[in-house]
């Protein structure tokens, strides 16, 4: 048997982790001397202790940590191992992403002088929307949550006949964005009206093309923002983007175009 502080050292991991890992009964000690209350660990548990610490490297919080530990099933587990494998790769690509938009930052404001360049980049224009058939699906929602709403309408496609015409889209209902959840319509356009949920008419839009990530969006919407205010425009409706350009077309993040809508009327 292993006293605490020995465990300890040869883990690598402090004593005090130990004892948050036994409150939440992710690693309780073999034994604990009711007499003194001193701790101890046997040598099977140095494997586990190592396969939490890797587990932990690999991203998994201490919530996910206990529930992979308790599975047995080797095809459920490797499932998670590989979707957290999946996870890491986008966020590796995301960080390249980055690096890349910070290296042009950096040499546009070493060239003009002005740490704001990247927000005066957009051209905005007053112009119609296109005419849509949509299949659509509206609810309460996280941005990470788009994926299982939009498979719910991919899920129909083959089922009803329908032809996609590659583009797809998001509008958003709520006055206050929350990443976490917010009222948001994702929809597929389609070429078969008659089978369409809706037919989103043309109307008169404010409207930019945002080049990049979807992480700096935030960027081409305060743009159009301010260009509406400073316009003498308001809005009218529920602003939209259409997907024009995406991960799905095997481009690089750089490479994705996206289209913001925000319907207007002259005050």
């Amino acid at each position: 048997m292993l006293q605490i502080g020995e465990f300890s050292k040869i883990c690598q991991v402090s004593v005090k982790t130990l004892h948050h890992y036994d409150k939440i009964g992710l690693l309780a000690p073999a034994e604990v001397d009711r007499f003194t209350g001193y701790r101890y660990y046997c040598i099977e548990q140095i494997d586990r202790m190592n396969y939490i610490q890797r587990l932990k490297r690999y991203g998994f919080s201490l919530e996910e940590i206990q529930r992979l530990i308790a599975i047995s099933d080797q095809k459920e587990l490797t499932a998670r191992l590989r979707q957290q494998k999946e996870k890491l790769k986008a966020e590796q690509q995301e960080m390249a992403m980055i690096l890349n938009e910070l290296q042009t930052h950096i040499s546009v404001f070493e060239r003009t002088g002005d740490i704001m360049t990247y927000q005066k980049s957009y051209t905005i224009e007053i112009k119609d929307s296109p005419a849509m058939n949509v299949l659509a699906n509206r609810a309460v929602m996280g941005v990470d949550e788009f994926g299982k709403y939009y498979g719910i309408l991919f899920e129909r496609v083959p089922k009803e006949g329908i032809t996609p015409t590659g583009i797809t889209g998001a509008r958003y209902y709520d006055e206050e964005f929350s990443h976490e959840s917010s009222d948001v319509e994702v929809f597929i356009e389609i070429r078969e009206k008659e089978k369409a949920d809706a037919v989103i008419e043309p109307m008169q839009c404010a409207m930019t093309v945002h080049h990049g990530g979807y992480s700096t969006l935030s960027e081409a919407y305060g743009a159009i923002v301010s260009w509406i205010i400073g316009n003498g425009y308001e809005y009218a409706g529920a602003p939209f983007e259409r997907y024009i350009k995406t991960q799905f077309q095997s481009l690089s993040p750089e490479d994705w175009e996206t289209e913001i809508y925000f319907p207007v009327r002259k005050k």
